[in-house]
């Protein structure tokens, strides 16, 4: 199975991606049938290099099959190349548990009736 997702490059924290095609069997970071773009998340959210695609091999390799990862499925989405998935709900497993949920209610609670007072 074909997967379209990121490879990891760049130095010690300084992360560079490489958006690429490859074989789902294969190493993160090892072989890959064809490189389609690069994302580079220390640049500026409305810098013009920190996502780069190559549209139209991206639109061929999804023709062909190729699913890609939660990510770049992010990332095509924002480019208009694939309906943008929809954003899943945090998962219940990581939500605050009963006793830090009582200390925000009641915490809130205090908020409010200090902002009655004064």
């Amino acid at each position: 199975m074909l997967r379209i997702r990121l490879t990891r490059g760049g130095a010690k924290a300084r992360p560079f991606y490489r958006i690429v095609v490859a074989d789902s069997r294969a190493p993160r970071d090892g072989r890959f049938i064809e490189r389609v773009g690069s994302y580079d998340p220390m640049l500026p959210k409305d810098h013009a290099d920190r996502l780069i695609l190559k549209e139209e091999r991206v639109k061929y390799w999804l023709g062909v099959g190729a699913q890609p990862s939660d990510r770049v499925a992010r990332f095509l989405g924002q480019a208009g190349v694939i309906a943008a998935p929809e954003i899943s709900e945090q998962p219940k497993k990581s939500a605050p548990k009963k006793k830090a949920q009582d200390r925000a209610a009641e915490k809130a609670k205090a908020a409010e009736a200090a902002a009655a007072e004064g």
